[in-house]
């Protein structure tokens, strides 16, 4: 990684490994769809590392779920030492896709995935657990949103690190 790709504490900025992730993801749901994709989610982004000025940076990208139209890419961030050969594991996310058709601009069909190993049909119906519990966790937050009642809900302020004005 370069110095222009730094913060100042001269950790490679999140967003530019990110947007390296991104075009990651893209190439690898591309090449499976054999058309042109685009970017609707990202699952979990956590730096479990940071990337330093100098470290060379790979990022694994695997087919990981196809739906209909949808491809689920998991990337693995990997840092290395250039001078020691030292690798550490930055970070994981999953990006899902969506393969458009190149005239209509509609989604349109993504081939089976083939999984040939017990790892490829692991990360598959992890891809499902996922799906699953992130449809459950939106359902449950649009629900807290609905109910929530602010007046009511006041005093769990309490303690908290903020300041009231006049509400």
């Amino acid at each position: 990684m370069i110095p222009s790709y730094a913060n100042f504490g001269g950790k490679i900025h999140g967003g530019i490994l990110l947007s390296l992730m991104d075009k990651a993801a893209y190439a690898c749901a591309s090449k499976h769809a054999s058309t042109y994709v685009v970017t609707v989610a990202v699952d979990h982004v956590e730096f479990l590392q940071p990337v330093e000025v100098g470290q060379l940076v790979s990022l694994l990208a695997s087919v990981n779920y196809v739906g209909k139209s949808s491809l689920i890419v998991g990337i693995r961030v990997i840092a290395e030492s250039i001078k020691t050969g030292e690798k550490v594991h930055t970070n994981t996310s999953y990006f899902t896709m969506v393969a458009k058709d190149e005239e209509t601009n509609q989604p349109t069909l993504v081939p089976p995935l083939l999984l040939e190993t017990r790892e490829d049909a692991r990360r598959f119906l992890e891809a499902l657990k996922r799906k699953e519990i992130r449809k459950a966790y939106q359902n449950e937050l649009n629900n807290a949103k609905t109910s929530l009642a602010v007046e009511e809900d006041l005093p769990l302020l309490a303690g908290e690190r903020c300041v009231l004005g006049t509400i």
